[in-house]
Order: structure tokens, then C-alpha cells, then sequence
């Protein structure tokens, strides 16, 4: 039972509180003008929004601001400035909540939620469940009246924060562990497992319903399609029937073919339908591909949201930049092992146009474009075409400059019909994808970086270590021509030398680290 004199403690002017301010959210709104992911949502979801990634002084400042505006000279709010932990949290929730019922002002019951909201830890004991279950629920209740009027990826995210929020106490029992930690710190991740195998599914089901429809459609249209009578007088070759999910690359006269004396390493893919490597299960490619890069999860989905529904292997093309030593060059060869594709590798530095486009018939050096090789290579007319360190390349247009060349080849409409200077016909590689990697996008020309998606590629930390450190032992044995079942694991103090040295960034350096341990570790073995 509250009493009359608990009213003159929590209030000392009658014009303390504006109802309007409440209720319009004026100086006090949480959601500023050029944050756009915030503006209407509810007061409460703002500030799950502000506190998901780090429970700091800014977020906590900017709710104290707000309750000061709308309850100056409220005492338990100088104490929570001055003093941010649990108990001081906990008693200007209370003040609020007090507050709301003498003025008949219920919605100062979200600033009371609020101030729980930051100051809720966890593990939760049983005293704090009560308020961490009222948090959740208003939480839930906020959400489902306005999930209607928001787009799908708002929707996505906040759901993750709010029954990643709900269901934590019961994930974290009281006793896991002794020191307490910010609870909405660690909704998003907690919301983010609770989902994650259901998104799979979901993706991998829409991904075999849509294959299943392409291929359908596929082989309509297939059964309609008639060869002209013009296409199969100048190309005899057109005429022969060709198989499901293949191709014919080049298509050249066979007397001419005769002729060609520099042809003999490219014979095979001439006039001769090549396959198409099909598209695997996309969520086992994933996991694989997730487990070791634990730190480029976004790109890994990034990279294959192209493949879903496609029954053929075929990428558009991908520009991966970050810091040198990320794993870059490394994550596009598993990608393309993962997928089962040939990968072509070209190092911009050391390439010009003339020896990537093909270089022209009558000279010495005659050579069909780099595509056609990685097509030739292997025996697939679905390979990757790997160009690292593009920004790196010759930018002197005496031998053409590379940058030039790939506009063509990057485009759908000019890479169905190359006209290879070698060859002297048409090429169809319109299915080879394409994957490069910078430092910085600086010294790319706009035309260019148009026609790549581009994406941000993550540096490891300390946490992936374990992740990364069976590929690099995988790596190195195989350098040395041995089955890594020969290395033995890393040891206790082997693996805490590993952790002093190295405390994250580049995976080169990594490597150096781990191949110091390993020589040491054989040199002690022949001492003995």
C-alpha cells in the first residue's frame, strides 16, 4: 500500500511531467532523424534496437535524458546517472512505475520497462525473473501491433532481438555462471539459433521447388524448339541434338579446325557440348563452408543466394575486399571446391588484357581468352575464373589494359557471343562465373566496379581459431606432400603459444605461426 507521503517524494512541482511530451515523444524520442531503421517503432523496441550490440553510457545517457525531460529533478534518475548497475536501475524503474499511477500517466510505464531493459543481467535469479518476464512481454505485445506496417527485413530483425530476449533465462539457469552480463546484449545471437535451422529448411525447400519448376520449364521449351533452316546450312554442328545441362562453347568449321596448329590443347572443348556442373545441396555447402570461415557467414550467404533455385552452377560476379590476409584468395577456392567447379586463377598484378581477352591469330603467341582455358582445364563450361588483387593490375594501355577487357566478359548480353581473337569465333561463356578479390576499391574505374557486387570481407579474431586451425594444418600437409592424419593435434602449450602470438587479423600470419610450432615440435621429436 502506497501512502500519501510516498506522492510528495517522487514529485515536488505539479508541473513535473507533460502529458503531451508522453505522448508525442517530442525532445525525449529515442529515434533520431537519420536513423531510419527506428523511427516508429515503439519506445520500448527503439532502445532494444540501441542496446543490442553494446549496453554502453551513450544508450543509458540518452534514456536518462529522456526521463529527465518528462520527470525532472527525479532523484532515483541523478542516482542511475551517477551510479549505473542493478540496484539504482531497479529503483528508478520502480520510481516510474509509482509515478505512472499518482498521475494517471500509463505511459510511463515504457520508460520503466526501458530502464529494465538495460539494467536486466544475466544469469537471472529468481528475484529478477518477475521484472525480465514483464520486459519480455511488452516486448512481444509491442512487436505484434506494429510486425504489420514494417518490411520483412525490420521484421526479421526485430524478432530476433525480442524472443531471443524472451527465451534466454530459460537457456541460462541462475548457477552458469558467477559474474553477470547485459541480457540484451546477447538477445540477437540467442534469437538468431533459435531460427537458424528453420530458415535452412525453408531455403532449401523454396530452392528445390524452384529448381524443380526451371527444369520443367526447361524441358518445355526444349521440345518446342525447331533448328532454322538458315543455322543448320552455316553450321552443321547446330543440328546435332544436346544433351540436358550442357553446352557447346565453340562451334568451328571442321576444315578450318584443321588448319588451327595451336588448337590441339583446346581441341576437346571445340565443337563438343561440355557440361554444366548442377547445383548441390545448398545447405550442406554452407555448413561446410561456414565452419571454416566462422567469421565471413555473410558472405558465405551473400555468395550463394545466387545459386538458390538455379539447377546449374553459375555465380554473378563477386568482388571480395578487405585487408590483406583475411582469407580472400583462399575463401574463393573453397567455394569453388565446396561447389564442385574447376577454379582458373589470374593474378591482376602480372596480367594485361591482351593475354586475358585472347591475343590476335597471326602472332606467335597465339592464345584463346583465359575463359576458354579454365573451360578447357576443366572440362566444364561452368568454371570459376578467380582474378585476385584486381586493383592491382597494369593501368598503361599499350598491351590493353585488363580492367577494359572484363567489361565485355562480365556482361550477359557480350560474354554469350565473345568474339575471341584466337579463334576468330563466337564463344558462349555466358556461364563462367567470376570472383575477385582487393585490398580497396580505390583505383577501380566506375564502369567496372558496376557490374561487381561488391562485399566486405571480414578479418578473423581470437574466437575462430579453432575453427581456422584444422585447414591450416590440412594446408601445410599437403605442402609437404603428407596425409594430415600425421600431424598430431596441437597440445595445451603448443596451442597457448598460438593464442599469446596471434590475436587475430591475418591468416598468412597465422600460418607462419603455426609452421614455427610444427618445426619446433619436429626438432624436439629428433632430439629424442
Amino acid at each position: 500500500m502506497i501512502d500519501d507521503n510516498d506522492d510528495d517524494d517522487f514529485l515536488s512541482s505539479p508541473d513535473a511531467v507533460d502529458p503531451n511530451a508522453i505522448v508525442d515523444g517530442a525532445a525525449a524520442d529515442s529515434a533520431d532523424s537519420d536513423q531510419e531503421r527506428l523511427q516508429g517503432l515503439p519506445r520500448l523496441l527503439r532502445y532494444a534496437m540501441l542496446a543490442k550490440d553494446n549496453v554502453d553510457d551513450s544508450v543509458t545517457h540518452r534514456l536518462s535524458a529522456e526521463i529527465d525531460e518528462l520527470c525532472p529533478n527525479l532523484p532515483e534518475n541523478a542516482g542511475w546517472t551517477a551510479t549505473q548497475n542493478s540496484e539504482t536501475g531497479f529503483a528508478l524503474a520502480g520510481a516510474l512505475d509509482r509515478l505512472a499511477v499518482f498521475r494517471d500517466l500509463p505511459s510511463l510505464r515504457s520508460l520503466s520497462d526501458c530502464v529494465r531493459l538495460l539494467t536486466l543481467t544475466l544469469p537471472c535469479d529468481a528475484e529478477r525473473f518477475g521484472a525480465y518476464r514483464r520486459v519480455a512481454r511488452a516486448m512481444i505485445l509491442a512487436f505484434r501491433q506494429i510486425e504489420a506496417s514494417l518490411d520483412d527485413n525490420r521484421c526479421a530483425e526485430l524478432e530476433r532481438i525480442v524472443y531471443g530476449f524472451a527465451a534466454l533465462p530459460a537457456a541460462i539457469a541462475a548457477n552458469d555462471s558467477a559474474c553477470s552480463w547485459p541480457a540484451i546484449s546477447n538477445a540477437t545471437h540467442f534469437g538468431e539459433q533459435l531460427a537458424r535451422h528453420r530458415v535452412r529448411a525453408a531455403v532449401a525447400r523454396t530452392a528445390q521447388s524452384v529448381r524443380r519448376q526451371i527444369e520443367r520449364q526447361t524441358e518445355a521449351a526444349r521440345s518446342k524448339d525447331t533448328t532454322s533452316i538458315e543455322d543448320t546450312a552455316a553450321d552443321p554442328t547446330a543440328s546435332e541434338p544436346v544433351a540436358r545441362n550442357h553446352v557447346i562453347v565453340a562451334r568451328i568449321d571442321q576444315k578450318e579446325l584443321k588448319n588451327l596448329k595451336f588448337i590441339e590443347p583446346f581441341r576437346h572443348v571445340i565443337n563438343r557440348a561440355l557440361p554444366l556442373v548442377e547445383t548441390p545441396a545448398l545447405d550442406r555447402v554452407r555448413t561446410t563452408l561456414a565452419a571454416e570461415f566462422p567469421y565471413a557467414v555473410d558472405v558465405v550467404d551473400f555468395a550463394l543466394t545466387d545459386l538458390i533455385g538455379r539447377p546449374t552452377i553459375q555465380l554473378r560476379p563477386v568482388l571480395l575486399v578487405g585487408e590483406p590476409g583475411g582469407g580472400k584468395s583462399r575463401f574463393a577456392r573453397r567455394l569453388g571446391e565446396v561447389l564442385g567447379v574447376a577454379i582458373w586463377r589470374t593474378d591482376a598484378s602480372q596480367s594485361d588484357g591482351n593475354v586475358f581477352a585472347g591475343t590476335e591469330r597471326r602472332w606467335n603467341s597465339t592464345e584463346p581468352c583465359h575463359p576458354l582455358l579454365a573451360i578447357a582445364r576443366g572440362g566444364i563450361a561452368n568454371p570459376i575464373v578467380l582474378i585476385d588483387e584486381i586493383e592491382k593490375a597494369a593501368t598503361r594501355t599499350d598491351n590493353g589494359r585488363l580492367w577494359d577487357c572484363l567489361l565485355g566478359l562480365l556482361e550477359t548480353e557480350t560474354c554469350a557471343r565473345y568474339p575471341d581473337p584466337a579463334l576468330q569465333t563466337p564463344l558462349d561463356l555466358s556461364h563462367v562465373s567470376y570472383v575477385a578479390t582487393a585490398n580497396t576499391l580505390n583505383p577501380l574505374p566506375s564502369p567496372l566496379l558496376d557490374r561487381w557486387r561488391v562485399i566486405a570481407f571480414p578479418k578473423p579474431t581470437l574466437d575462430d581459431l579453432d575453427a581456422l586451425l584444422p585447414g591450416l594444418i590440412e594446408a601445410i600437409a599437403v605442402d609437404r606432400g603428407v596425409d594430415g592424419r600425421w600431424i598430431a593435434p596441437l597440445g595445451t602449450h603448443e596451442r597457448a603459444a598460438i593464442t599469446a602470438a596471434w590475436r587475430g587479423g591475418s591468416i598468412r600470419r597465422l600460418r607462419r605461426i603455426l609452421e614455427s610450432i610444427l618445426q619446433l615440435r619436429e626438432r624436439a621429436a629428433s632430439r629424442h
